[in-house]
């Protein structure tokens, strides 16, 4: 018979006491991952204080918004068909590519279904008033250099002069926690089911040259994890961990599917979600709800079918998403002040 000298078997031991360990803790984080977190009104950890004009503006001109070209307007249009590569972006859930265009002008590509979803949620976000980078949808474009051909539709973001990201911020923790504005923030990306809301999303850009008073902009980005539903495995039940199937992206069926508000208890609101951003979303208040859905009410028939055709989208899904995004509209317009 076989036997395993000392050594060896030690060595099976250290090994399996290492895995242990290592299993130990990673259930310990996300035993922690999984219990409520309360959210916290907290300052930069250095710099300025924050003022709300850095994360929401009065749009007053709402009504006159242009949302087929959004925030870059026609000046900073994709004009190009083809692109060179500069490289390959794997960092998210979509591929992607970083870019230069015919005048030097980098860019960076997002392909896949939330090339789509991402445009229209960006268009919306800013036409009422929170701050976002230009963002567009091409249909059709080519690569040239070590990647080279046809390429799938993608979204085009600019890197743009004077305009440097410095850093990230929390939903859990920021300057805005308690405000208006940060309650509005959150029901305007329930009403659009964006629901990826990881710290990494979230940027602070820094402005060369202020812009309506303000030298920084706090901004929920790479919002296309949206206009799908969100979906709750059990798992998350016990542990609020990201990469279990949180939700879908661009789709249709499934965000008419979703509802919104299911009631109202008190001073909080009930919404129809599933996920793990639940403290988050127990913060809002009906009087969010309402203050974000009069902003939303302004938006022309017109101002809707532009956000979605600038998304390419067809008018069939148009109808069907702007109807849906309607009726939880006047869902939020009937809560009381």
């Amino acid at each position: 018979m076989r036997t395993e000298s000392r050594p060896i078997r030690e060595g099976r031991y250290r090994r399996r006491a290492r895995l242990a360990a290592c299993l130990v803790a990673a259930l310990g984080v996300a035993l922690t991952a999984g219990c409520a977190r309360a959210l916290r009104q907290a300052p930069l950890a250095q710099g300025q204080p924050a003022v709300v004009g850095e994360l929401w503006q009065d749009p007053s001109d709402l009504e006159q918004r242009d949302l087929f070209h959004g925030p870059g307007g026609t000046r900073l249009l994709p004009r190009d068909a083809g692109y060179a590569f500069v490289a390959k972006d794997t960092s998210g859930w979509s591929p992607g590519f970083d870019v230069r265009d015919g005048d030097g002008g980098e860019w960076s590509v997002k392909l896949g279904a939330e090339a789509q979803s991402e445009v229209v949620s960006s268009r919306i976000l800013w036409a009422i008033g929170f701050h976002q980078p230009p963002a567009y949808y091409v249909p059709q474009w080519s690569l040239t250099g070590e990647e080279r051909g046809p390429q799938p539709p993608g979204r085009f973001r600019p890197s743009l002069a004077g305009r440097e990201v410095v850093g990230e911020w929390s939903w859990y923790e920021n300057p805005f926690v308690g405000s208006r504005e940060f309650g509005g923030l959150i029901v305007a990306n329930l009403i659009l089911n964006s629901w990826d809301w990881k710290t990494s999303n979230n940027k602070i850009y820094r402005l060369e040259t202020p812009m309506n008073g303000v030298a920084r902009w706090f901004v929920v980005r790479d919002l296309g994890a949206s206009l799908g539903k969100t979906t709750y495995p059990s798992v998350l039940k016990w542990f609020r961990l990201r990469g279990f199937g949180q939700g879908t992206r661009n789709d249709l069926a499934g965000f008419e599917e979703q509802g919104f508000i299911e009631r109202i208890d008190g001073s909080r609101v009930e919404f129809d979600y599933r996920g793990i951003y639940r403290d988050v979303i127990s913060s809002v208040t009906p009087r969010d709800v309402r203050w974000t859905c009069e902003l939303l009410s302004r938006l022309s028939d017109g101002q809707w079918r532009d956000a979605f055709r600038a998304g390419g989208y067809n008018p069939e899904q148009t109808a069907r998403y702007v109807s849906k995004i309607k009726a939880k509209v006047a869902q939020g317009l009937d809560l009381t002040r």
